[in-house]
């Protein structure tokens, strides 16, 4: 299983927002780290196919990104997820998994699962906008999954958790890292620290650490910030 990037740039006019990045993405967790503005999300954007790159590809075991067979392998968490106020989390969880070309039987069973699995089930016929924002969160979650991705990409997926749900959420993050591609990026570095089997550190548009956390030489977040205030 391989996800390839390779030269991977975005240019809006006159700034460029990721600038040349090759890597390539094995079965575990990397978290991406850096500050607002330093093309994190503009990168995560281009390989889920939602933005398309002034140069360069992404492929995943020889299919480009573009490609459906793609797609249906992909699970994604924007930073601003877009939710139905008026739906209940089950409608909801039933709508993405008719989008994601699940059956009603399967989408029904996986909707259940995962429901339980974020501990949402017990209000899963209430409606979203009667939900808090770490409930909403954790929806966001849920609908991520339900394809059973191989590629997962999530952006500031811990933001509104209480330490609870974070642990929860970390928990579950390390299963899926055992046998699909899972890209975080988040500005809690003790999140990353805790799970991600290889550390990405972006500044300007640019990957400017790539290791695993055994190669930090010293306590994460210290090195981050030693890195970016650099």
């Amino acid at each position: 299983m391989e996800l390839n990037v390779d030269r991977l740039t975005k240019q809006y006019r006159n700034k460029i927002a990721v600038d040349r990045i090759s890597f390539s993405f094995h079965e575990g967790i990397y978290g991406l780290l850096g500050a607002n503005g330093a093309g994190k999300t503009t990168f995560m954007r281009m390989l889920c196919g939602i933005l398309t790159p002034t140069h360069g590809s992404v492929m995943f075991d020889g299919i480009d990104v573009s490609a459906e067979e793609y797609r249906a392998g992909l699970g994604y968490l924007p930073q601003d997820f877009g939710y139905y106020p008026n739906f209940t989390g089950w409608d909801f969880l039933l709508y993405m998994a008719a989008l994601k070309g699940l059956g009603r039987r399967g989408g029904e069973k996986k909707a259940k699962e995962l429901l339980e699995l974020v501990s949402l089930g017990d209000v899963a016929k209430k409606k979203i906008k009667t939900y808090s924002g770490g409930m909403k969160q954790r929806l966001g979650i849920a609908q991520a999954l339900l394809n059973d991705p191989k590629i997962l990409v999530l952006d500031e997926p811990t933001a509104g958790l209480d330490p609870k749900e974070r642990v929860r959420f970390r928990d579950l993050i390390e299963q899926m890292g055992k046998d699909s591609i899972v890209i975080l990026s988040t500005h809690i570095v003790s999140d990353i620290d805790k799970i991600a089997d290889t550390i990405l550190m972006m500044r300007d548009g640019q990957m400017i650490f790539t290791g695993s956390r055994a190669e930090v030489p010293e306590d994460l977040e210290a090195f981050y910030l030693r890195e970016f205030a650099s």
